[in-house]
Parts: structure tokens; sequence; C-alpha cells
């Protein structure tokens, strides 16, 4: 390890006031405004501090120089023995030829912003790309299950309507990464892994949206990761996504197959209620198609599963599997077998356990429960506007075309009853609110 530049380090701590991973953000967001994207990360800030990079590469030097007026002597850092003593110009960087073309990519998410950047030089003329990729290592890892997370973080609280641009920009930077970059064959499969986890958020999203084909596709690419990175847990969760999609599409036989391949890939990953949601699958599938007798027993495997609690083994991305989402899913197996006062206990339930989490499933699960009501052999309708004001209330700050969707079934549900002043009241209220959203 060379000498530490406590000059460049009291740049940072005093005059930006920012931490090693604010400051590796702020660079990166700097880079972007300059038209010369860098990738920078908080071990970045951390090696040109403790002296492990003594002389940055010249793009960071150009961006240094830039940001802070100063050359990068200045800034502390001490040039290769060969340079002391002579004036160094920030030389271009050999990489970008005049001709050439760089592709970026970027995305910037959520609160505290994770920043993914990817800049992969290509060949004058459109030829293929130098081998001067980044070195990856788990820090990237890392940034895209961030992004991941980041964006179901999102969709959880807001709804999925404004993800489609960032999710499909931290997808492309994944792929442009395990395209061009440089990285060790291990690194390479935990790559493979965060891309397809990417691909299903993308995949999700767009099924959110109604773009079924799109999803579809991203749920295929994402299997396709988790043969590369020989990753049981990935397939078996592409497979629960298509299950997922076949319910969407009407083809529930292909909703139990793919949810009993999913169990079958997910059997020795040692999570309960990773099993226990592709029962639920399952049982949606055979619920669709009129099957009381397999409902019942995929429902009652599921809650088996479920009561043996939570393990350390379970993915992260589960964590929107809580009691309310169990109950939920039960609900829309009742009411597919026309159990109606059952899928409204359900329904009721799921909201109530939400307790004002998980705003996007709380919304959908609150207009299930007014169509619900509505579908009863004896509708309760001042019931089922009630939950109909209640999901109006969510699209202020919930913005899905899933919920969109739901709210104009629980009004054509209950057109028939217009008549009815508080009906008609609610109708009136809903084709209001609805064309703002």
């Amino acid at each position: 390890m060379g000498k530490p530049n406590n000059v460049f380090r009291w740049v940072r701590e005093v005059e930006w006031d920012m931490s090693r991973r604010e400051a590796a953000e702020f660079l990166v967001s700097e880079s972007i405004k300059g038209g010369e994207l860098v990738y920078l990360v908080a071990r970045t800030i951390a090696t040109w501090e403790d002296g492990t990079t003594a002389w940055p590469r010249a793009k960071y030097r150009r961006l240094l120089e830039r940001v802070t007026g100063r050359d990068a002597t200045e800034l502390g850092f001490t040039p290769p023995p060969s340079r002391c003593g002579t004036t160094v110009p920030v030389a271009a960087d050999p990489t970008r030829g005049g001709d050439e073309d760089m592709r970026r990519r970027s995305v910037l998410l959520g609160v505290g912003t994770v920043v993914l950047t990817a800049a992969v030089p290509q060949c004058a003329g459109g030829g293929d790309y130098l081998d001067t990729g980044p070195a990856l290592g788990r820090d990237h890892v890392q940034a895209l299950r961030e992004a991941e997370l980041a964006l179901y973080a999102q969709d959880r609280d807001h709804g999925s309507a404004d993800l489609a641009e960032q999710a499909a920009t931290a997808l492309d930077t994944a792929r442009a990464w395990l395209a061009h970059g440089r990285y060790s064959a291990d690194v390479g499969r935990q790559l493979h892994t965060a891309t397809g986890m990417l691909s299903v958020v993308a995949g999700w999203i767009a099924l959110d949206a109604g773009r079924t084909k799109d999803a579809r596709s991203l749920y295929t690419e994402a299997l396709a990761s988790a043969r590369h990175a020989d990753d049981p847990g990935l397939e078996a969760h592409a497979f629960a996504c298509l299950s997922l999609l076949a319910h969407t599409t009407g083809r529930p036989r292909e909703a139990v197959g793919t949810a009993q391949v999913a169990q079958r890939a997910a059997a020795d990953l040692g999570s309960p209620r990773w099993l226990a949601l592709l029962a639920m699958r399952e049982a949606r599938g055979w619920a669709l198609q009129g099957d009381r007798v397999l409902t019942e027993q995929a429902l009652v495997r599921a809650y088996d599963l479920y009561a043996k609690g939570p393990r350390e083994t379970d993915p992260d991305w589960l964590g929107f599997f809580v009691p309310a989402e169990l109950a939920g899913l039960e609900s829309l197996c009742r009411a597919d077998l026309g159990q109606y006062d059952r899928a409204c206990a359900g329904a009721e339930q799921a909201v109530m356990l939400f307790a004002g989490g998980n705003a996007r499933n709380a919304a959908l699960y609150t207009a299930d429960l007014a169509l619900h009501q509505a579908s009863r052999e004896r509708p309760d309708l001042d019931a089922a506007v009630e939950a109909g004001h209640r999901t109006l209330a969510y699209l202020q700050n919930v913005h899905s075309e899933r919920l969109a969707l739901a709210l104009q079934s629980v009004a054509e549900s209950l057109e028939v009853y217009r008549a009815v002043p508080e009906v008609a009241e609610y109708l009136d209220t809903y084709r209001t609110a609805v064309p703002a959203v």
C-alpha cells in the first residue's frame, strides 16, 4: 500500500462533506453531466485515499480536475516515477477515439441513489467491442442486487407504472457488464444470477402493465441466466413468475405445471415459505380450473409450509410474502371457485393485516374486496361501495395498470346497480378520479 492521500481525503470530508459512497455517487453524477461516464463505488474512493491507487486513470483525473479546478498532483496524487519532475498533461483516454461510439448505461433509483454505470467502447463502424471493458467484482454484483431491491421497494410502495424505464436501464447495464466486462468465473456466475433477478423484476413490471409478451420474454431470459449460473433458486423464481403469467393470461393448466416445476427446483433450498408461495401459485391454477379438491390440497400444503416460519435461507425478495399476502392469495382462489363469502373474508383480512404497509398490494386486495362483495349471491352494495372508495384513495400514491384494471372491473360489476344512489355516487367519483391517474 502506498502513502495515504490526506489531501484528497480532506477535500472529500471538509470541502464536500460527503461519505465515500456519497462522493462516488456525486462524481458519477458529474461525469454524466460532463458527457464522459465513469464507474465509481465507495471502494474506488477508498483506494485513492489509502494510497492503493496513487495515480488514478486519465478519465478519473480529468473528472476530478473539472469538478475541483485542481489537477491530480494538487489533489495529493503521485504520478509514476517516470513522470516525476515533468509537467504531466492529462492525456486523452486511449480507449476513446474520436470516431468511437460510447454506449453508456446509467440508472438512478430511489432515495440514497443506487448508481449503476457501464461505458463500453465500440469500434468505429459498429464492429466488435474492444477488449477494454471494465474489471468487475463483487461491488458490481452488489450494485445490481441493490438496484433489484430498490425496484421492488418502489413497486411495493407506489406501484410499477413509473418503473419500466429504470428497470430496463438496470437490466441493460447488467447485460453490458456480462457481455463486455472482465471478471472471474465466480463473479461471472453471480453476475448471471443478478442479471436474471433483474430480468424477473423487469418481467413483473411488464406483466403489471399488461405487456404479457414482454413479460414472457424476460422470464425466459431469467431461466437462461439461471442455467448459466447453475442457480436453482433463480430457476424456481422464473418458473413461479411464468405460473403467475399463466394465471393472468388464462392458461390455468400451464399455471399448475410451471408451479410444480418451480417446487421441484426449490425443494432443496431450505425455505419452507418459498415453497408455500409456490404451493399457492399451484392452488390458483387449480382454482381457475374449478377443481375444488386439488385447490384445497394445495392450500393446506401452503399453510402448513408457511407455519414452519422464516429461515435465513429465505431470499430477500420474499419479504413481501407476509401473512397478509397469504390471506390475500387464498381469497383469490376462493373467488375463482365462486366462494365469494370466504373470498370477502380473506381479502378483508389481508387488508387489515397490511396495516398501512405495502400500499400497492393493499390497494389491489381492497379492490378485490369490492369486487367480491358485488359478486356475492346477495351483493352487499354498501360494503362494495365502501371498499371501492377506499381503493380510490390509494390512487394518489399508487400507480399501477393492474390497479386501474381492478377498479374498472369493480365499476363494471356495480353498473347494473346504478339506480342505487350510493352506487351512482361511487361510479361518478370513479369516472372523475381515474382519468387523472
